[in-house]
């Protein structure tokens, strides 16, 4: 066996058994490469359905969910949020629903029934609400027992024509009492109604914010008096109110078409024939598209409905 080289001594003198850093490098035998194994057509289908569907979704997102796109930004929710499903904050923007687009049903809707009478009376409170903005203060209605029977007659004097009501104590009596005190103390005189829809599944003009733009109130609350049998086809009259429970206070909305929201919002009266006439030719007036709508197809009416008086008995 050779010895290991001395100190500085190369290895091939010293008999190493390793190649000399002077020999010439082999470099591996060429081999041509080999061609990438062609792909079947089922899998450029699979590849560029693939990228279809990410393409698609981008755009959707761009269109819907991001703000200022196709779609406005959200404003901050008011007491006039939209009756639809889970009163979603009002946004805004420019309605665009022409008013050739209008198909009204006709005819009349069946009112709802409790399947179980209330208790006769019922006792009513009101809630004070510092925190929102009151356009127009009044008195809270009184709080205490209230009939839970019998009906009350109310006509809305507007630019448009006049509307017939009939208040239903036995849907919501407490409702009724606030309604009642609302327009005794003139509330109403010389609202507009802001928010008309004529798109399907919400056909209805909302109306009672003096503010004129859904977010104002009477300085208090009033509680929910809804039940699980609500339906609100044309001719029903109910109350507007936000996301939350127990915060309506005076807008209403007038419903004279296909209205497929949940059970949410208190019905208390009817809407008469020659109000529904009313409501109907403002429907087909449409939307102003020059003044600034909700964001979801609705907006203020073209053809403007301002209470002039509203008489109760």
């Amino acid at each position: 066996m050779s010895e290991p080289g001395a100190p500085g001594e190369r290895p091939d003198e010293s008999g190493s058994q390793y190649p000399s850093p002077q020999q010439p490098y082999r470099y591996p035998q060429w081999q041509p490469p080999v061609p990438p194994k062609k792909l079947s057509s089922g899998a450029v289908v699979l590849i560029i359905g693939s990228m279809v569907v990410v393409i698609l979704m981008a755009l959707a997102f761009l269109a819907w969910g991001y703000p200022g796109f196709l779609r406005e930004p959200d404003a901050k929710a008011g007491t006039g949020t939209h009756p639809g499903t889970s009163a979603s904050p009002t946004p805004t923007g420019t309605a665009s629903v022409p008013s050739t687009a209008v198909s009204l049903s006709g005819g009349r809707a069946p009112m709802p029934k409790r399947t179980k009478p209330l208790a006769d009376p019922v006792t009513c409170a009101f809630t004070p609400d510092t925190g929102s903005p009151a356009p127009k203060r009044v008195a809270l209605p009184p709080d205490g027992p209230a009939p839970s029977s019998g009906t009350v007659g109310v006509r809305l004097a507007t630019s448009a024509g006049d509307i017939g009501l009939t208040l239903d104590r036995a849907l919501a009596p407490c409702t009724v009492v606030n309604f009642l005190s609302l327009a005794k103390q003139g509330y109403y005189d010389g609202t507009a109604c802001h928010r008309l829809s004529v798109t399907t599944g919400l056909q209805m003009l909302q109306c009672g914010d003096p503010a004129g733009d859904g977010t104002g109130g009477p300085g208090y609350t009033i509680r929910d008096e809804v039940f699980p049998q609500l339906t609100y086809g044309r001719g029903v009259l109910a109350m507007a109110k936000t996301s939350d429970p127990d915060s309506g206070g005076s807008q209403f909305f007038l419903v004279f078409g296909d209205t497929r929201i949940p059970p949410e919002y208190t019905v208390f009266g009817s809407i008469d024939d020659a109000g529904l006439a009313v409501l109907d030719k403002v429907a087909r007036g449409g939307i102003d598209p020059a003044k600034p709508g909700i964001g979801d197809g609705s907006g203020p009416p073209k053809t403007p409905v301002t209470f002039t008086a509203v008489t109760t008995p």
